[in-house]
């Protein structure tokens, strides 16, 4: 896959991309992320990008010219016919597991950070395929919100996890939240005596772990994300072992 973002910060684009899962399936060939900075597009000496709003206002809102070029251009870096271009925004869609995988089929990707007060919406109408939210909250731009989806995106490429298990396991891949996960030693001492690690993990019996782990997930979307369960179809199993969840709790 090949992603370009087009933004004003590109140092910090690319530093992103050079750690952690992201980092590795960029060193594996299996993502490529490069950036595209407006201001190389602009006229003016100064190289704006921005301009007063219409109808008044506090802040500046990112100009069409300098933007356009430069989405033209990051086009171009990527290839193909017309790759999916993608603004980040907070008025955007919420990027969610789904998306993400829907995501991951593109060869390609661009995507533009705003920053100020935002984008000329005549840009968005006319060149951008898709707005994407990370979250009810406002960021200074979107240069992480392009890093986080990039990041969510890559991991679910084929070979970029050390084990490809790993993706069908995390939080919201079955609409649920992950179990808890627990490691070495079997008991720390957190300063109210030893905790110790639920007896069920330790006993090798795969059957009862399998139960215990589908457990801890429905009971704790139901305790903190209920709005997930809403969507999903439970089976009477799941509806078990989520009572004997609640129960425990009670």
């Amino acid at each position: 896959m090949k992603v370009c973002v087009v933004t004003l910060f590109e140092g910090l684009v690319l530093a992103v991309s050079e750690h952690g899962v992201l980092g590795r399936a960029v060193e594996r060939g299996l993502v490529s992320v490069d950036t595209v900075d407006p201001r190389a597009f602009a006229t003016d000496v100064h190289r704006t990008v921005d301009d007063r709003p219409y109808g008044g206002g506090p802040g500046m809102v990112m100009r069409v010219e300098p933007l356009r070029t430069a989405i033209a251009q990051a086009r171009r870096r990527v290839g193909g016919q017309r790759p999916k271009t993608i603004y980040l925004g907070a008025a955007g869609q919420p990027l969610t597991h789904e998306v993400a995988v829907r995501l991951a089929r593109e060869p390609a990707l661009v995507l533009v950070s705003g920053r100020y007060e935002g984008v000329d919406q005549r840009l968005l109408d006319v060149e951008v395929d898709e707005e994407l939210s990370i979250g009810d909250y406002v960021l200074s731009g979107g240069e992480l919100a392009a890093m986080v989806l990039i990041d969510a995106v890559a991991r679910l490429l084929p070979g970029a996890l050390g084990n490809a298990a790993s993706a069908g396991s995390d939080s919201f891949v079955d609409g649920l939240l992950d179990w808890p996960h627990y490691t070495r030693p079997e008991a720390v001492d957190l300063g109210d005596g030893e905790v110790a690690v639920p007896e069920v993990l330790l006993g090798g019996n795969h059957a009862a772990i399998e139960r215990w782990r589908r457990k801890q997930a429905l009971g704790r979307t139901w305790a903190r994300r209920p709005e997930l369960l809403q969507g999903l179809t439970l089976s009477d199993e799941d509806r078990q072992l989520l009572s004997e969840y609640q129960a425990e709790q009670a």
